[in-house]
């Protein structure tokens, strides 16, 4: 626990309150960049806890859903938080709609929680269940609502636009070994986003750090600024400057 609590530079309250967990969902989010480059290196991304322990904890690396949210649970769990593993599958990138396409929480506490730190750029904090409050991250609107008549959905909006939604979930808790089939799925199908570029992206205190494909932008303050990288060795040369990270050697293959 002491160590995922230093990978994410937290070092405030450990009660179990809302409030602490918004504090350890923002810190995770500012510390551990959402990425798919072992996907591009062809390393195996197994439902493995000790794996994602190791790559984000002590290899200093992101991961994706399945990854992240993994070792968020472990964290919760480990500080006393009433955290599940919850199954959602992706409205707009995913086309195939596949139930366990995207992997979340739910954590209950004085009421049930939508808790993600797996889903690039997306709500920042906990989402109530059941009622219509309204969060607002990097000039996007959140909410969770109903999506039919038994699942919810994370809906999200722009300035100006209607409410869409990002992802349908259940409340349903689930194992972390019925991932197992999406997971190897985002990592073979060409069919996959996560096959088709690299990404590797985190928030910061006045907006975001993206590299796509060869593209690495900076957003801060509402002002973008993107370069092309030409070279691996370049992408090398940003991940290291910008998220800490070395890009992960290629396996044969």
């Amino acid at each position: 626990m002491q160590k995922i609590l230093e990978r994410i530079e937290y070092f405030g309250s450990l009660d179990v309150t809302p409030e602490v967990l918004k504090a350890l969902q923002k810190a995770f989010l500012y510390s551990v960049p959402f990425e798919n480059l072992d996907i591009h290196a062809r390393i195996p991304i197994t439902l493995d806890p000790q794996r994602f322990y190791q790559k984000i904890v002590q290899n200093g690396r992101g991961g994706f859903c399945y990854e992240c949210n993994s070792v968020f649970y472990q964290l919760l769990r480990q500080l006393g938080f009433d955290a599940h593993f919850i199954a959602a599958r992706m409205t707009e990138t995913d086309i195939n709609n596949q139930r366990y396409s995207h992997m979340a929480l739910l954590v209950n506490l004085d009421r049930p929680y939508l808790v993600d730190v797996g889903n690039g750029q997306s709500v920042m904090v906990p989402m109530t269940i059941g009622d219509d409050t309204i969060s607002e991250a990097e000039g996007i609107q959140y909410k969770v609502a109903p999506f039919d008549a038994v699942e919810y959905a994370l809906y999200f909006r722009k300035q100006g636009a209607d409410w869409h939604p990002r992802f349908v979930f259940s409340t349903i808790s689930r194992r972390l070994e019925e991932f197992a089939q999406m997971c190897l799925y985002h990592q073979t199908s060409p069919d996959s986003l996560f096959m088709k570029q690299r990404l590797c992206t985190r928030p910061t205190t006045g907006g975001r750090m993206t590299l796509l494909g060869n593209q690495f932008s900076i957003m801060e303050n509402g002002n973008e600024t993107t370069v092309t990288l030409e070279s691996d060795h370049q992408i090398d040369a940003i991940l290291q400057q910008y998220f800490n990270m070395r890009l992960p050697v290629k396996t044969s293959g």
